[in-house]
This record gives structure tokens, sequence and C-alpha cells, in this order.
């Protein structure tokens, strides 16, 4: 029975490092944190963008809801406080002081992310919305074919270019 409970506990101790453990929520957090969150699937946390109405639609997190800064205090209904909370907006400052704000009304685990949606980009985190030039993507653009073809003829030319 012992080597039973030895091997469990070698199983055990071995998927500890390929199994997500809980997160404390901190003060801030980096895109990066959020980001190994949603790709482990771990649930109960909502992602608030605070940004104004026209920026979100412009782009956004992946799933973000949006709460305007002016707008925060009375839509804080709409939150669970059970959840972890993510904030971001335009800038670090801004989501820092609606971050104190939703802990003041009594929401416990509430983050800010760092360098807000340019630091999503810059690791490549999911987004959507409309394009930040007000263009809706081609038809083309969700055409997988397509696309390859279009990346294959700008190799080519750039193959063609260095040929020179």
């Amino acid at each position: 029975m012992a080597d039973l409970h030895n091997i469990v506990k070698g199983v055990q101790d071995a998927l500890g490092n390929l199994t997500p453990t809980p997160v404390i929520i901190q003060e801030e957090s980096t895109a990066y944190d959020l980001k190994t969150r949603l790709e482990w699937g771990e649930p109960a946390l909502s992602i608030v963008d605070i940004r104004k109405h026209e920026a979100f639609n412009r782009g956004r997190i992946t799933g973000a809801m949006s709460m305007p800064m002016e707008q925060l205090a009375e839509m804080k209904s709409a939150l669970q406080p059970e959840r972890d909370l993510y904030i971001y907006g335009d800038t670090d400052q801004q989501a820092h002081t609606a971050a104190e704000m939703l802990r003041a009304a009594g929401f416990k685990a509430v983050t800010h992310v760092i360098g807000g949606l340019d630091a999503w980009h810059e690791i490549g985190g999911p987004t959507e919305g409309v394009q930040e030039d007000g263009a809706s993507p081609g038809a083309d653009a969700f055409n997988v074919v397509s696309r390859l073809k279009t990346e294959h003829d700008v190799q080519a030319a750039g193959k063609s270019q260095h040929a020179n």
C-alpha cells in the first residue's frame, strides 16, 4: 500500500508542473499573465475595458466587456464579485484608478493589465473589433486559400527584388 501511495504522490508531483495552479491576483498583471490564464481555460475571470466605446469598438482583447471609466460606478453591478477582474484602459494610471475604485466597492480580486491593449498586441493576444483604420476586412480576409496565395505572391515578389 505504501508503494501505491508513493506512485500516486510521484504522479501528482510530476503533473503539478503540467496543470495550472490557482492564481493569486496582484494589483498589477502583465498581458502575459492574462493570456496564460486564458490559454489554460481558467474559469472565473472577466476582462474589463474602461476605454471609451469608440476605442472599444475599434479593437479590444477578445472577450472583454466595455465599461467606460466615466460609467464604471453605475455599471459595476454587472460584474460578478466572485470573479477575478482584469482591467485595462488608455493608460496604466487610468486602469489603476479603476481597479482601486472597484476594490473600494468591495471587489476583492481586481488587477490592472500593465500596458493595456498595446501590451496585449505585443504578445500576440487575440483581439476583436473593427480594424483601426475603420475599414472592414475584405471578402478574402477570412478565406485561407486566398490568404495563402497572397502570402506566396508577397514572398515571390520579395525574392525577385533580391535577385535584381
